[in-house]
């Protein structure tokens, strides 16, 4: 087959790749500058991608365009292209409105008989603190827009969701409060193929603060736990219930749905219609069916099934200075060699997913725009057992000023996982 990435960073690098060592042509579209040289030596990278558009024709049902993100007038584009007749999978401008307008999103939950959290929608900081102050609660801000910040406040009565906004912090032009929700965050993901979901779906259990123990900075996300097992019960009473909606609007590609679970029910949170990063990383371990098979099944619509492995995966991002920024931000070198402790069994390579990575005189070097270097993946039976594998190969990678979590998947093992069975959402089989 033939494949076309479009981004703005190359965030599938480690997927492409893939790709490539199973026997398929691979060209990359990257939008950011800062980012031209992430696959530099691995893949073919091209100024225009509408150039290749030609080349992606010529390979009739083999050509195939993977849209990495949403925003930028992407999403239309993707529709649009639908249309002409290309193969595509990524999202779509109905996906990009799920996630970027939290509000929309909400209401269409509720209005499918979800039970949703109150979210007050502003575009004012103004009118927000004086919200706040008529009804003190501790509320969660995220931000509207394919850049969302999300600041998850502590005080009991907004005080610091309302510092927030009375500081100089960006907010972007519109954003919500939600009320506060106790639980345990938990994930569940599909791949959608324009008319059904593929099966099975996955769970996740996303860790999204920079330092362990659940400190510091929101990132995009520091590590994962995730499962194709004991999905279905769950998998039916949350994203399955989105089926006649995506199906009416086009939509191929992943998606998930982010929710807060406790004894009151399944809390809804927000949407990811898009691949996920590190998500599709963390699940390549446990998916027997190859990519291209994959995507091929998904335009095809058929089958509708894939093979995958019973256990879980845990997934550790290893990341070099600047992250959690960009380099946009903060000056910091790349072009830092990657090297491995001894000689690495097909296995262990297997597990490694590189990110913003280019291979220079022999050598795997940092690239990129933000210091998003790898991910690391181990699998088991058990998440104690997946968490042990992971741990113990990254400490295979050496590169320096690495910094990553070690505690991936450790809060489940302590108790949220069961509490999780306890709520009896999981299969028992």
């Amino acid at each position: 087959m033939r494949f076309l990435g479009i981004g703005d960073a190359a965030d599938l690098s480690a997927l492409y790749l893939r790709l490539v060592d199973e026997g398929h042509e691979v060209k990359i579209s990257i939008g950011n500058s800062f980012c031209h040289d992430t696959l530099g030596g691995l893949l073919e990278r091209v100024d225009d991608w509408k150039v290749e558009l030609d080349w992606i024709r010529a390979a009739g049902r083999e050509g195939c365009i993977l849209f990495e993100n949403v925003g930028a007038g992407r999403d239309e584009t993707q529709d649009m292209l639908r249309h002409e007749g290309y193969n595509v999978i990524g999202s779509s401008a109905f996906g990009a409105r799920l996630e970027n307008e939290r509000g929309f999103a909400q209401k269409l939950l509720a209005s499918l008989g979800f039970a949703t959290a109150p979210v007050f929608e502003f575009s004012d900081r103004r009118e927000a603190r004086r919200f706040i102050a008529d009804r003190p609660a501790r509320y969660v801000f995220k931000s509207n827009g394919p850049d969302a910040a999300t600041f998850v406040g502590h005080h009991s009565r907004g005080a610091d969701v309302s510092a927030l906004l009375a500081g100089d912090s960006p907010v972007g032009p519109s954003f919500v409060l939600m009320d506060f929700l106790e639980g345990v965050e938990m994930g569940v993901g599909a791949y959608f193929n324009g008319e059904e979901f593929l099966r099975p779906a996955c769970l996740d259990w996303e860790h999204k603060r920079f330092f362990p123990g659940d400190l510091g900075e929101l990132t995009g996300e520091m590590g994962t736990v995730v499962t194709y097992s004991r999905t279905r019960s769950f998998f039916k009473r949350t994203l399955a219930l989105m089926q006649p909606l995506l199906k009416q609007h086009g939509y191929c590609g992943y998606i998930n749905l982010n929710t807060i679970v406790n004894e009151e029910g399944i809390w809804p949170l927000e949407f990811t219609c898009r691949f996920g990063y590190p998500g599709y990383a963390i699940l390549d371990p446990l998916q027997l069916t190859p990519w291209s098979k994959l995507f091929r099944s998904m335009l095809d619509r058929n089958p509708t099934h894939f093979e995958t492995a019973p256990g879980f995966s845990v997934g550790i991002v290893v990341t070099t200075p600047p992250f959690p920024y960009s380099r946009e931000q903060v000056d910091e070198p790349k072009g830092l060699p990657i090297v491995f402790e001894g000689e690495l069994s097909p296995e262990e390579r297997s597990n490694l997913h590189f990110g913003e990575v280019a291979f220079h005189d022999g050598t795997f070097v940092t690239s990129g725009a933000s210091g998003y270097t790898l991910v690391v993946t181990g699998t088991g039976a058990s998440i104690e057992e997946a968490r042990r594998a992971a741990n113990a190969l990254v400490c295979k990678v050496s590169v320096a000023n690495a910094r990553y979590r070690r505690d991936i998947g450790q809060k489940l093992i302590d108790g949220d996982f069961a509490r999780v069975e306890g709520l009896r959402l999981l299969d028992f089989t």
